[in-house]
């Protein structure tokens, strides 16, 4: 009996645990890559059906399993096949955590029942609650002046001007060779691609794109350090002039090449990271530079 209720506390924790980091990671994400649309009740929809679906279903198994162990045991080891399935066609390495969990319920006991529920929905609660409070008031802080034509950068050691929004500064992403070919037949209005490379517009550096980025309307004085990582005054964010805040696309690809497969990005918050140049999911675009004349 002492085995079966050390097997349910082992059980209950792991599968707490569980729904709390995902409660984390979909709040975080929610407001880091997500709640672009003009609309509230989209942001709501999407927050809810993409970033806060997985807490839910591990605090619906934690609940169940917190009612009847041995139900509770079964949805797991099937909700770690029907997602295993999904990612990768009964992956043994994605079904074996449920699993795992699976036979401690089963073979575990639970006690003090009225406790756990109330643990199993107030933590995930109260660490939603908790991360959401930063990014929900950064969020409304944001500026946003409806202005997405061509944008003059002259400060912090950078001179250019920014593409309008079109094809040099596209609503969802691509990868770095496409987008490198668009610059190059970019006409100098920036609204048209021509037929034949121009070479008026470019993608813009590493550190230039580090030296552009603003928040609450001001230069963030971004630069790189010594060993080439970006550093600011105060942390960038998605706003105009440089981002629209309603796009799906946080992260830019740059110029700047690390190896003949590799460049980097920025993210709206100013990070720098390295990408496969053949990647590009839709939240992963550019906007096109040339310097003011």
């Amino acid at each position: 009996m002492k085995k079966q209720k050390i097997l349910g506390v082992f059980a209950f924790s792991i599968s707490l645990m569980l729904t709390c980091i995902w409660a984390f990671w979909g709040i975080i994400e929610n407001f880091h890559e997500g709640w672009y649309f003009q609309s509230f009740w989209k942001n709501i929809g999407l927050m809810f059906l993409q970033y806060l679906s997985p807490m839910f279903i591990f605090l619906f198994l934690t609940l169940i399993s917190i009612w009847n162990n041995k139900v509770g045991a079964f949805l797991f080891l099937l909700t770690g096949i029907v997602i295993s399935f999904f990612v990768n066609r009964f992956n043994v390495f994605v079904i074996l955590p449920f699993f795992i969990i699976a036979l401690m319920y089963w073979f575990g006991s639970l006690t003090n029942k009225r406790m756990k529920y109330k643990l199993a929905i107030y933590l995930p609660l109260i660490t939603l609650v908790i991360f959401s409070i930063e990014p929900i008031y950064r969020i409304n802080q944001r500026i946003n002046d409806y202005n997405f034509n061509a944008r003059k950068i002259n400060e912090n050691g950078v001179a250019l001007i920014w593409a309008p929004q079109g094809p040099g500064w596209p609503a969802k992403g691509m990868n770095w060779y496409e987008a490198d070919s668009v610059c190059s037949y970019l006409k100098e209005d920036g609204f048209s691609v021509a037929s034949t490379p121009q070479n008026i517009w470019r993608l813009p550096s590493v550190e230039e794109a580090v030296r552009s980025m603003y928040r609450n309307g001001k230069n963030c004085k971004g630069k790189l350090d010594e060993d080439g990582n970006p550093e600011y005054e105060f942390t960038p964010d998605k706003e105009t002039p440089l981002w629209n805040p309603n796009s799906m696309v946080i992260y830019w690809w740059t110029k700047t090449e690390i190896d003949s497969l590799h460049a980097f990005i920025i993210a709206y918050n100013g990070k720098v990271w390295k990408r496969n140049k053949d990647f590009g999911p839709d939240y992963l675009g550019f906007r096109a530079v040339k310097e003011i004349k």
